[in-house]
């Protein structure tokens, strides 16, 4: 895939317009000048992310775990179960003591709030990486 023909989609749920917000703040255009341009699909539901993701055409999800009244890590666990090839998935959690229940919902990568733009622009550059060599998603 070069970086100058595709762009890669993410799709960013929370509750929060503020935390869509930041996240797409941290990313940019590219989160980094090897990768692609990104656009972004903001969801605020657990059935939007659903039906989003099975349209098809979502190359990253981020899933904000702090959400309510369905939090990222629960709809992490179901995509990886339910949707055919679910993309790579960031969880943003509360508190990094947090971190054994996004392995549990069998997500990529997390960063835990308060969100640092570099970790989650890294984080993210990494799921693109991995998605654009073919490397398959973790289940």
């Amino acid at each position: 895939m070069s970086s100058s023909e595709q762009t890669m989609t993410i799709l960013v749920y929370s509750d929060d317009r503020t935390t869509r917000e930041k996240v797409r703040l941290a990313i940019g255009r590219r989160p980094a000048a090897d990768l692609p341009k990104v656009e972004f699909v903001e969801v605020a539901t657990h059935a939007a992310v659903i039906r989003r993701l099975d349209a098809g055409g979502i190359h990253i999800a981020i899933l904000d775990g702090e959400a309510v009244p369905s939090g990222g890590m629960g709809i992490a666990r179901t995509i990886k179960e339910e949707i055919y090839e679910a993309p790579p998935v960031l969880v943003l959690i509360g508190r990094p003591q947090d971190a054994w229940l996004a392995t549990w919902s069998r997500a990529e990568a997390v960063v835990s709030h308060p969100l640092d733009p570099i970790a989650v622009a890294s984080a993210v550059a990494d799921l693109m990486r991995r998605r654009a060599s073919g490397v398959p998603a973790a289940s």
